[in-house]
């Protein structure tokens, strides 16, 4: 096999092979003689039948797979005698000609194509201990621990149905139609739902309508949605709620004690501050975890300056563009609406996607020069998340799971990279420094209002603001546990 380089130009790299046409008879001969030996043809006794009439029966096709092998084979010796990657998998090119193609196939012509691909540049890594990183920590106060075993607490009190009017902190069940100039607009009509006073769960004005109401009123309530309000739609409009009140309810006494621990499936009410306290801790670790990253990224950006490879970032770039326009549809907006034109979204995704290739190369490289391993056990939990999501069809995405390397792929490559960040931490210089929860959270409000924007749009206009999606496409009456309950009961179960 004859390897000549025809392109050496930046990142790209261009291979012409030539397989004499000698060589290609010798495989396909290699090829015959092992079909001589199963070969059971008619008129012929097992391991008899002459060369010449294989040959005759079987020499294109067996030659077609000579070429295939080689086709297989060939870009995988090229790169590591050239002791080189590609970034993706190169592309070959061969002749198209028939005339040409069947004298190959005949063994009659020297088999000649070329390898063109991209190569991913060569990395210096540098000392990662050179690297600071301000790890912002926020210290759990009793007080806050308190206020939300509180509302827990709030949440699991219970109810007793009263004769007479609703007041401040009784809860109403109510069935409700919500209309914009007399038609009814999607998401805000619900039946039974259960709305204690004061609670600040639907829009401003809402509730106070319902103080003074019994089991039986039927009334309307006219309300203003907040200009602010994260369905466009539904933003600074007025509305009528046509309501019909079916059951007050007084609060019975709010009590933190062991009993209501033991109702949350938890021992003690110590318990239930200790997985209160935890779970407060795991919010904020969360939220220091995405700085701390995002800060040692930037670092990493910093650092590494090389041409990314084009291929790559097409790809990158493609997916995320996808992902842009597909939100603005969902959002009914156009570019104009973001305060921006497309060429100039596109400039900016395109740098986006030069420096998360840029990145990933870096940390492929710095991972596989640690060692970094992810182990069967953590890619069998990551399969599981996955395949949870899609309750009912789990066997269908085991299936695909299998059957698509790529997808197992995009499985496991976030895994590595979080555990090439842990392993850059442990070399960085990292200083703590304590904030308040506001100054941890900063970075991240500009992000809230999109992120509410789409867990609104399932459910509920009345509500005051959004809520997580999980909850969102919940119906109100589901509620009766309220969020906390149902996160403390999940961090035991998750012990």
């Amino acid at each position: 096999m004859q390897v000549t380089e025809t392109l050496n130009e930046g990142l790209k790299r261009e291979i012409k092979v030539v397989v004499p046409a000698g060589d290609m008879e010798g495989r396909l001969m290699d090829r015959l003689n092992d079909a001589k030996s199963k070969a059971q043809i008619k008129g012929f006794r097992p391991g008899k039948v002459p060369i010449s009439h294989l040959r005759k029966m079987y020499g294109k096709s067996l030659m077609a797979e000579v070429v295939n092998d080689i086709l297989s084979n060939s870009t995988r010796e090229v790169l590591a005698e050239r002791g080189e990657k590609a970034a993706m998998q190169p592309e070959v090119s061969m002749t198209e000609d028939e005339k040409e193609a069947e004298k190959i196939l005949d063994g009659k012509a020297d088999f000649e194509f070329s390898i063109s691909y991209q190569i991913i540049p060569n990395i210096e890594i540098t000392d990662a201990s050179t690297i600071s990183i301000t790890r912002p920590v926020v210290e759990i106060s009793d007080e806050e621990v308190e206020e939300q075993v509180r509302q827990i607490a709030e949440s699991a009190r219970s109810y007793e149905t009263k004769d007479g009017k609703a007041a401040e902190g009784d809860r109403v069940t109510l069935d409700y139609t919500g209309k914009i100039d007399g038609e009814p607009f999607e998401g805000g009509s619900d039946t039974d739902a259960n709305l204690v006073i004061g609670s600040n769960r639907f829009i401003p004005g809402f509730e106070e309508q319902l103080v003074g109401s019994k089991a039986g009123d039927e009334k309307t309530i006219n309300v203003t949605f907040p200009t602010d309000y994260p369905v466009e739609a539904l933003a600074g409009k007025d509305a009528a709620f046509d309501i019909k009140v079916k059951e007050v309810a007084a609060p019975g006494a709010l009590e933190i004690n062991d009993d209501l621990a033991k109702q949350l499936g938890l021992e003690s009410a110590d318990r239930l501050r200790q997985v209160v306290r935890e779970q407060i801790e795991g919010q904020f670790g969360q939220l220091t975890r995405q700085k701390i990253k995002r800060e040692l990224l930037d670092q990493l950006d910093e650092a590494y300056k090389f041409e990314a490879p084009s291929n790559l970032v097409e790809a990158e770039f493609e997916n995320i563009w996808r992902q842009v326009v597909k939100d603005l549809e969902e959002a009914g907006h156009t570019f104009e609406d973001e305060d921006t034109t497309e060429e100039e979204a596109r400039a900016e995704y395109q740098r986006l996607a030069e420096r998360r290739v840029r990145l990933g190369l870096v940390l492929s490289e710095i991972g596989e020069k640690a060692n970094v391993q992810i182990t069967d056990e953590e890619m069998q939990r990551a399969i599981y998340d996955q395949v949870r999501k899609y309750p009912g069809q789990e066997q269908a995405i085991y299936d695909y799971l299998r059957q698509t390397p790529d997808a197992i792929q995009s499985i496991r490559a976030p895994l590595f990279e979080e555990k090439v960040v842990d392993h850059l931490m442990t070399l960085a210089n990292v200083t703590d420094k304590t904030v308040t929860r506001e100054e941890l959270m900063a970075d991240d409000e500009a992000e809230a209002p999109a992120k509410e924007a789409k867990a609104s749009k399932a459910k509920a206009a009345p509500k005051k603001k959004a809520e997580p999606a999980a909850d969102a496409e919940e119906k109100p009456a589901a509620r009766k546990t309220a969020p906390k309950k149902a996160a403390a009961k999940k961090a035991k179960d998750a012990e």
